[in-house]
């Protein structure tokens, strides 16, 4: 009899870790807001961040005073304040910053950014993190004085109590991303803003087709038609940026404004469903049980109370 024992599989660990915010868990976190001061979390790690990637989040690095040696995905490049490191979803990135450097790390979920928004914030969105790049500015320039007031202004919105989530926190992010973007393209016009890729920005046109269509209900093959990719393609570019399927992506929306309209209004279950395109109130019931673990009556009683 052979009695060697077979070696266990080990899964070998990724190469790029994977978080939301920088050394904590990755998490699902679509409407993520968050902004923080540089020297907040790089000064405990010794002002230098590993290499890393974030999946489904939209981040913007806003250095005012102080260089830092930027490396995305396989390019590394020195950076002097002010600037703003532009980083998509999924792009690998880390930093080297001078003691002391200043300024803000802003990551956003593109759910926040975009919902009820897509005329002026989707473009802009879907300009601006078209690829991952430094936008470089002069000292002088206004433009740099007004995106480091907004940060700042958005920074102590961020930091007073109650205001998660609040429509201000959402105008002022809002802002901030569109006056990139129209700096992004003035930039580059001048040579001073240098895209290193452009894959993300087919996740940021599929996530704004999903905001505008999910009520309709298409089928992943109709959203990777109007893309211009196949639906194998589609698919493998969500997971790589959040983690699920396209359909998940779908339904993750249709899910979210169910349970929005199931807490925040006393329209009959049959009535929600309707609104959100099910012709069939049970297939709806099923649908929200299936995606929360409760039946839509339940969800409202278990939140509500009613």
């Amino acid at each position: 009899m052979d009695m060697r024992v077979k070696p266990r599989f080990v899964a070998p660990k990724p190469l790029i870790p994977s978080f939301t915010l920088y050394g904590e868990a990755a998490e699902p976190v679509r409407e993520l807001l968050h902004i923080e001061e540089i020297q907040s979390r790089s000064r405990i790690h010794d002002w230098e961040i590993q290499p890393h990637l974030h999946h489904g989040l939209y981040q913007v690095v806003w250095i005012t005073e102080g260089t830092a040696s930027v490396a995305l995905d396989a390019g590394r490049q020195e950076v002097t304040g002010p600037a703003a490191v532009i980083i998509p979803p999924g792009t690998v990135h880390g930093f080297r910053f001078a003691p002391e450097t200043q300024g803000r790390v802003l990551t956003l979920g593109g759910h926040f950014l975009v919902e009820g928004e897509l005329e002026t914030v989707g473009k802009a969105l879907r300009e601006l993190f078209a690829g991952p790049r430094v936008l470089r500015f002069d000292a002088e320039d206004p433009t740099a004085g007004r995106l480091d007031a907004l940060l700042r202004e958005l920074s102590a919105e961020f930091m007073s109590p109650g205001m998660a989530g609040s429509p201000p926190l959402r105008w002022l992010s809002q802002t901030i991303v569109w006056h990139l973007a129209q700096a992004g393209v003035r930039l580059q016009a001048l040579g001073k803003g240098s895209p290193v890729a452009v894959h993300q920005a087919l996740f940021t046109r599929f996530v704004l087709q999903v905001e505008a269509h999910y009520l309709e209900h298409w089928p992943v093959a109709r959203y990777a038609s109007q893309l211009g990719v196949s639906t194998p393609r589609l698919n493998r570019l969500t997971r790589a940026e959040c983690g699920g399927s396209a359909l998940d992506v779908i339904h993750e929306r249709l899910t979210r404004e169910a349970c929005r309209l199931l807490l925040y209004t006393t329209e009959p279950v049959t009535g929600i469903a309707a609104s959100l395109g099910f012709d069939d109130p049970a297939y709806f019931c099923r649908f929200v049980k299936r995606r929360t673990g409760l039946s839509p009556s339940r969800y409202r009683q278990s939140h509500t109370g009613r």
